[in-house]
């Protein structure tokens, strides 16, 4: 009779949709979460039964901790062996926009629930910069979709192994090998669709499977990652089982956990997705559908209604008509909606405005639905030609991540302007710290983090990225301070992209005078070389706090590579420093900047280092460098290029190639049609 009781509570539960065993055998399962009693940190369970990790870091695990290692009697000698366990659930991840997310999430084995000294952001909220957590041994699959090469991410839409570590032990792009043929299948982790995972280990022959698919495909025979790895050395006695989650704060996103299941010794339980909660509703709420059908008018007040009323409609339209053609279809979910980005910025007003550059004006935004900052660039354009391959090129961009990269979330096209949506930097441009007078002034230590940081951007950009970045437009006033004052790159309306290997091409002269390499003259081909040069324009400006190009008192213009290198060859270097330093500096360091900003600068480009030496002089793995006797200053190598530059001036049209002048730079740009 006791039996039979059992047996009927074991059914209620089971319609109820949520089964859960005892902690002894370590097994339960969970068809939601509506009634599950599980310990939550920055996560929540909705009302229909999802367990909602939080954009920041979440955290939700078993509440009990479960034993994960037994007593070996195979040989003489006792040992001690962890157990084989399975698990498996259902999860989905959701973005404010389809094919942008922020950080992933993680199911995780740890001894602790204690991850208060852990990081978000790429940590996954589980470890952080130092690798420490209450207790160091931790085994997690990691759903990621950001590309970190901190971690040695292989892309950014990828499953790893972790084991104590970040760097994955295996990791391969999400996706399953199909029963039926055997050939792989790409999945995108971030598609807003639920999808299955199965985590699997055997203690006998050490062997830990992780298997990927997409809901109501049974799972495959083939896992996606197989590891052997013996897990004694990891699993304490007791260890809890659960969940992690990272995010950014550029881009809301929300990562949901729809059923779960896990055993020790044994297959975990199948899970039952009829039962499982359904997701929220994504995107947009569908359009009204406008009746094409009028009523016959009877009187001339309604005559009036209905006239006003199309034109209040035709109005509306007009204001916020964007241009949109088919081959835009492929670059969907990085394109804004123009009213969203009017609204934003309370329809750009002047009050808005954070500045106004040779390439366009930038507004201050705010899209409340997902409550992001954004900066919006308008910039003009001829539709008629070149918009298909600069929207390439913008879209492309926007992959980019790093933490000294102003993040570009994507663009929308109206009429005859384009617009360009990026983060928004709380402490503005680099240059009116350096230029504004009874303005703010930086620090050294400040300056020399900045120079670190924009130095990583571009090893990034030249080296790391998949393809090579030329930015072709450094200056103070394209480095953006966030609100840590961390230097941040931005304006990549100049860039150009080229794979790894291959020779970038011929283009039109473009950037700023006073950063623009020699060489960019004669052949008009940006290199990661050019970018050098402006660099090292870049390291003198920011320590002597004078432009490229300036004024002095006697009306005379002095060309700052040419001052500094005067003063070095006079023994004066110190005397170039901002004088708004007033002598609280690191003298070592400053020489070493100068000396590193002329060897960067130098006319000649083969006799400037590529970034990653800079890296090195930087971080103290090499010495100051000594510059070469036979430096030609920039003055003279303009002189012999001055007949080569007014020959390329007077072959450019009119229509192509404009001098505009902002803030006291006179920059060389192009029109659109001329990329």
């Amino acid at each position: 009779m006791q039996s039979v009781v059992v047996l009927v509570l074991l059914l209620l539960l089971l319609l109820d949709g949520e089964v859960a065993s005892s902690t002894d055998d370590g097994q339960f399962a969970y068809q939601g979460f509506a009634t599950a009693r599980l310990m939550l940190d920055v996560a929540s369970i909705t009302p229909n039964g999802l367990l909602e990790l939080s954009n920041k870091k979440g955290h939700a695990f078993y509440p009990s901790p479960l034993s994960f290692r037994k007593h070996s009697s195979a040989t003489t000698n006792s040992s001690i062996v962890a157990r084989s366990f399975s698990t498996s659930f259902v999860f989905a991840i959701v973005g404010k926009y389809d094919g942008l997310s922020s950080y992933g999430l993680a199911f995780v084995v740890a001894p602790t629930t204690n991850f208060s000294v852990a990081n978000g952001g790429p940590y996954m909220s589980l470890l952080n910069s130092t690798n420490g957590t209450a207790n160091n041994r931790i085994l997690a699959v990691e759903l990621d979709t950001i590309m970190n090469t901190e971690f040695q991410d292989i892309d950014s839409n990828h499953v790893g192994i972790d084991i104590n570590s970040l760097v994955s032990q295996q990791a391969k792009p999400a996706g399953y090998y199909a029963d039926d043929d055997g050939t792989f299948r790409d999945l995108r982790l971030n598609s807003r669709k639920p999808m299955q995972v199965w985590v699997d280990y055997d203690g006998q022959t050490r062997q830990l499977n992780v298997t990927l698919s997409p809901v109501q495909v049974p799972k495959p025979k083939k896992p996606l990652l197989s590891e052997a790895i013996d897990l004694s050395a990891v699993m304490e006695d007791t260890m809890y089982v659960g969940f992690s989650s990272s995010a950014g704060i550029s881009i809301i996103t929300r990562h949901y956990v729809l059923g779960w299941s896990f055993s020790l010794d044994g297959p975990a339980l199948p899970l039952d997705f009829s039962k499982l909660p359904t997701l929220p509703r994504l995107g947009p709420k569908p359009r009204s559908k406008v009746f094409d059908i009028v009523l016959p008018l009877t009187t001339g007040l309604l005559v009036a209604a209905v006239l006003a009323t199309i034109f209040f409609f035709l109005w509306h339209r007009r204001r916020f008509a964007e241009v949109r053609e088919d081959w835009e279809d492929e670059f969907g979910p990085h394109r804004f909606v123009y009213k969203d980005l009017f609204l934003a910025t309370d329809g750009f007003k002047e009050r808005n405005l954070l500045g106004i550059g040779g390439f366009g004006r930038v507004y201050k935004g705010v899209i409340p639905t997902a409550n992001l900052d954004i900066a919006v660039k308008r910039v003009s354009h001829d539709s008629r030609q070149g918009v298909r391959e600069f929207i390439a090129e913008v879209v492309s961009i926007g992959h980019l991540r790093h933490r000294n990269i102003v993040q570009l979330l994507g663009y929308c096209r109206r009429k005859g302007e384009l617009l360009l949506v990026y983060d928004y930097m709380e402490n503005g441009s680099l240059d009116k710290y350096l230029y504004i007078k009874n303005g703010p002034t930086l620090y050294w230590c400040e300056r020399y983090k900045i120079i670190k940081g924009v130095m990583a951007s571009l090893l990034y950009l030249h080296e790391e990225w998949e393809q090579v970045v030329i930015h072709r437009d450094i200056k103070a006033s394209n480095v953006l301070l966030d609100s840590q004052m961390n230097g941040r790159l931005g304006d990549f309306g100049l860039a150009r992209l080229y794979d790894h290997g291959t020779i970038g091409k011929t283009t039109h002269v473009v950037g700023t005078m006073g950063y623009l390499a020699p060489e960019l003259v004669c052949t008009g081909k940006a290199t990661p070389l050019t970018d050098m040069f402006a660099f090292g324009i870049f390291l003198l400006e920011i320590t002597c706090g004078r432009r490229p190009i300036d004024i002095d008192e006697n009306n005379n213009q002095v060309v700052l590579i040419d001052w500094v290198l005067e003063h070095h060859r006079n023994d004066s270097i110190l005397d170039v420093i901002d004088p708004r330093l007033a002598g609280n500096f690191n003298e070592e360091e400053v020489i070493l900047v100068l000396k590193l900003g002329l060897m960067c600068s130098h006319p000649s480009p083969n006799t400037r280092p590529i970034m990653r030496k800079v890296m090195q002089y930087l971080d103290g793995g090499l010495s100051a460098p000594d510059l070469s006797p036979t430096y030609v200053n920039y003055s003279m190598m303009m002189l012999m290029q001055h007949e080569g530059f007014d020959s390329y001036m007077t072959l450019c049209p009119q229509s192509e190639t404009s001098i505009c002048t902002v803030s006291g730079e006179s920059s060389v740009s192009v029109l659109l049609e001329g990329r």
